[in-house]
C-alpha cells in the first residue's frame, strides 16, 4: 500500500502548467515539521514536493499560497531518470490525491476581526441569559 498524509505549510506559491492535452498539473512544496525537537534546537522540517493534477491542481493553485497551512493525501513517487549526458537523477515526490483546508482564511491572512463581523451580516447572536424558545 502506498498512502502518503501530510500537514504543513506551503513553502511558495504554487506553479500550474498545462500539458499538450491541456491537462492542468500544479507544482508546489510544503514544509512539515518533525515530530521531535532535540533539547536546545530549533524545531526542524522536512520540504516536500508535490504534483496535483487536473481539477485538484486548479483548486490548490487558486486557494493556497505561500504560507497556507493544507492537508494533501497521495501516493508517493519516484521520479528517476537519465539526462542528455548519462547522469542519473533521483527524485521522490508525492502525488496529491486530494487536499484539505486546515486553517481558516482569516487565520492565513493574520486574521481581521471587521472581515469575521462583515461576514456575519444579517445574523444576530443569540443572548444565551435570555430564556428564548428555539425552534431546535
Amino acid at each position: 500500500m502506498n498512502k502518503v498524509i501530510l500537514m504543513g505549510r506551503l513553502t511558495r506559491d504554487s506553479e500550474i502548467r498545462y500539458t499538450a492535452n491541456d491537462t492542468p498539473v500544479c507544482s508546489f512544496s510544503i514544509a512539515v515539521d518533525r515530530s521531535y525537537v532535540k533539547q536546545g534546537e530549533e524545531r526542524q522540517a522536512d520540504f516536500i514536493n508535490c504534483v496535483a493534477w487536473s481539477k485538484t491542481g486548479e483548486f490548490v493553485n487558486k486557494y493556497f499560497k505561500k504560507g497556507s497551512k493544507i492537508l494533501i493525501d497521495g501516493e508517493l513517487r519516484n521520479n528517476n531518470y537519465e539526462d542528455n549526458n548519462g547522469v542519473k537523477h533521483y527524485s521522490m515526490n508525492v502525488n496529491v490525491g486530494q487536499v484539505y483546508f486546515v486553517e481558516s482564511k482569516n487565520a492565513s491572512s493574520g486574521g481581521n476581526n471587521n472581515q469575521q463581523q462583515e461576514n456575519t451580516k444579517g445574523f444576530q447572536p443569540l443572548d444565551e441569559d435570555e430564556d428564548q424558545d428555539l425552534p431546535f
